[in-house]
């Protein structure tokens, strides 16, 4: 690939534990992608925004302040990637971030000064470099990483991507519509393609059609459950496991706080999940001489329907989705060593979860039952009844959000839309985190009649959402007013590098120009295909896109290509 810099190597597998190409829902042939991700942010730093809004229904301990786990340094010796946005100072004289407003019908964001926005997009990591194991970026115990003592180190990675330059022209409307309009109008992608096109910097419209239409984003939903979570949880918030004392001697209560990717040991799915095993040796110890007769499993923060409205009916035995409950471990897996793509799910997560964390305290699966746990009383036993016996903490919401992203992971999206309901005192359903979602936006100031979800996911076919909203949306979280925002950036995949994008970009007619030029987020129905994200021109200017179709007569193979050469044709021209 010409975009790759001389000497470097291609992405590193981290031993099939994180896989980033399968989210999108699977169609026929082998999964995609490679086995990492391109690039994370850095360790973030204190947020600025103070608490988020909202109460939450289980509690939970903040991370740590002035500092937050994972490494210092990218395996093998690298340095790391450099202060997240959340740490870079706010521009000089600048304004607070203005008061929420009523959402209107197609409001655009203020303008954002260039030099700021760079700024911005340095700290969020549109700078892109060699990528590394994930497992590092994410936390992972410090001694696993490849780093002996008295190896030589890696020297500093090299760029992958280019930053924007700050005095490149910007593509004018016409330019624009004469490198697009050939593109979108092929058949491959049916007779309802929308597309929006905006300038990063100024926030100028270059291209529109259909711009402000409702449009079935399949994956593509998960940028808007992104920044939504981050919004109303913020960067650092984690969520609990607990486990309380119940009524009866010996009776252990565990509580599902909605963390799907809690483990049962070391050998779970994702890296630096909370774990079972940990939870349970808790619980021993605060139990002290009491033996564990009986496990009870407490997942009652969540309600509704485990499966998501609009869902097609093989989803939930199909591998790329499944029952979203409170208590899970492995997002559901059964098998934790999959390595990617779809993976065969337990029909009860929860009690699922139960049965292993009974093994782990010597309790006989035949003694774990669904139940509530009791309210903290004195007396009535030793330890008394509600009394908590341990608890464990999930990675922070930015990981998770990185992790939901980069691998299009749908029951990490279903579990974060349920955050977003929980800290606005919304049920945790899907019709709960739908409307909190909505809320979300438009407190963001964004035009909240233009989005109408059914999930978080994007496996609903009832859920829609325009191209403006999503291009408006990608330069919100970009702009120095919401740096909590910023997260969502780390895990989007690199044309002809990482992710659902991988293998696109490459081989395909009119495609190269945007491998190592798109970051993008796809989408992919039976018949709905998407993708939206950022791109530099050969300008070097950066502007965000979301083409969106949902009327598509083939299958991917002939959209996918239709829909980068879109992106291509923005990353291959100067469009003036």
């Amino acid at each position: 690939m010409p975009w790759r810099p001389p000497g470097s190597t291609p992405p590193t597998p981290n031993n099939g534990r994180f896989p980033v190409a399968g989210g999108d829902r699977p169609t026929s042939g082998p999964p995609r992608g490679s086995a990492s991700v391109p690039v994370s942010p850095a360790p973030p730093g204190p947020t600025s925004g103070g608490p988020s809004r909202g109460s939450a229904s289980v509690p939970v301990s903040p991370a740590p302040p002035g500092a937050w786990p994972g490494p210092t340094a990218t395996p093998g010796g690298a340095p790391p990637l450099g202060p997240p946005i959340s740490a870079l100072p706010s521009p000089a004289g600048a304004a607070p971030a203005p008061a929420p407003v009523a959402p209107a019908r197609r409001r655009r964001l203020p303008v954002v000064l260039a030099v700021v926005l760079l700024l911005v997009l340095a700290g969020v990591g549109v700078v892109v470099v060699r990528p590394g194991p994930v497992a590092g970026w994410l936390g992972n115990d410090a001694g696993s990483a490849p780093n002996a003592v008295g190896a030589t180190p890696e020297p500093d990675p090299a760029d992958v991507l280019s930053g924007p330059d700050p005095n490149a022209p910007v593509p004018t409307p016409d330019g624009v519509r004469a490198a697009l309009d050939p593109l979108v109008g092929v058949a491959a992608l049916g007779d309802r393609v929308n597309v929006s096109v905006a300038d990063v910097s100024s926030g100028q419209t270059l291209f529109d059609k259909g711009a402000d239409d409702g449009t079935v984003p399949a994956s593509v939903t998960k940028l808007a459950t992104a920044v939504t979570a981050l919004a109303a949880r913020g960067p650092g918030y984690r969520i609990p496991t607990r486990a309380v004392a119940g009524t009866k001697a010996g009776e252990v209560v565990i509580i599902g706080g909605g963390d799907p990717t809690l483990a049962i040991d070391k050998k779970g799915y994702y890296p630096g999940a909370a774990r079972l095993d940990e939870l349970a040796a808790q619980v021993r110890t605060a139990l002290g001489g009491t033996t564990p007769t009986s496990v009870t499993v407490d997942g009652s923060v969540y309600s509704g329907p485990v499966y998501g409205p609009g869902w097609d009916d093989d989803i939930p035995t199909g591998g790329s989705g499944g029952a979203v409950t409170a208590l899970m471990t492995d997002g559901a897996r059964r098998d934790p060593s999959v390595p990617h793509g779809a993976a065969a799910r337990f029909a009860e997560p929860d009690l699922a979860a139960g049965k292993a964390f009974a093994r782990l305290l010597g309790v006989s699966g035949d003694a774990v039952k669904r139940g509530t746990a009791p309210a903290p009383a004195a007396g009535g036993g030793t330890p008394a009844p509600g009394t908590e016996l341990g608890a464990v903490q999930s990675p922070p919401m930015i990981r998770l959000v990185d992790i939901m992203i980069s691998e299009s992971d749908n029951l990490v999206a279903e579990a974060l839309a349920r955050q977003v309901a929980m800290a606005r005192n919304q049920p945790a359903s899907f019709d709960g985190g739908a409307a909190a979602m909505d809320a979300e936006v438009a407190e963001l100031g964004l035009p909240a009649d233009e989005i109408t979800l059914s999930d978080g996911s994007g496996l609903s076919r009832n859920n829609r959402i325009s191209p403006s909203l999503l291009t408006d949306l990608i330069r919100l979280a970009a702009s120095p007013d919401h740096p909590e925002l910023a997260g969502v950036f780390g895990g989007l995949p690199v044309g002809g590098w990482s992710g659902t994008l991988d293998e696109r970009y490459r081989t395909a007619a009119g495609t190269a120009a945007g491998a190592g030029s798109v970051r993008a987020k796809t989408g992919t129905l039976t018949a709905v295909h998407s993708i939206a994200g950022l791109v530099t021109t050969a300008d070097g200017r950066l502007l965000t896109f979301a083409v969106l179709t949902d009327r598509v007569p083939g299958g991917k193979e002939t959209a996918q290509p239709a829909l980068d050469r879109i992106t291509a044709a923005l990353a291959g021209c100067g469009c003036r």
